[in-house]
């Protein structure tokens, strides 16, 4: 008995090399592509989800920061034809009163460090 057989021209050595033709059942195997197919279905909507999103977010953004800059653009011509905006106005009287306040909690803070310190 020879260790090879001779089938169709091919030579055939025993032994257990090289994979054996699975034996799927075909209706698991369609079964389990459906299902796949479902999967990549729902990623592809939730991916397209996500960047409607996003786009949408960018553009109210987009909207936001022209509505500033039209603003900034109108105190400009205003302050060329020597008007100062009273948003202007509110927002220097504004820092003012922070640069007093913050004045103010340093010296309270001086003051208490100072009063530590000297008492034992």
């Amino acid at each position: 008995v020879l260790p090879f057989q001779v089938v169709g021209g091919k030579v055939k050595k025993p032994g257990k090399r090289g994979r054996k033709p699975a034996k799927i059942d075909l209706k698991a195997k369609l079964e389990r592509s459906r299902q796949s197919a479902r999967e990549c279905r729902a990623r592809k909507k939730l991916r397209y989800q996500y960047l409607e999103e996003l786009v949408s977010s960018r553009e109210r953004a987009i909207c936001a920061l022209r509505e500033e800059l039209e603003m900034y653009k109108q105190w400009c011509m205003a302050m060329d034809q020597g008007k100062i905006p009273s948003e202007i106005k509110a927002l220097l009287t504004g820092e003012e009163q922070g640069k007093a306040q913050q004045n103010s909690t340093k010296l309270a803070k001086a003051v208490k460090t100072e009063a530590n310190s000297s008492n034992p």
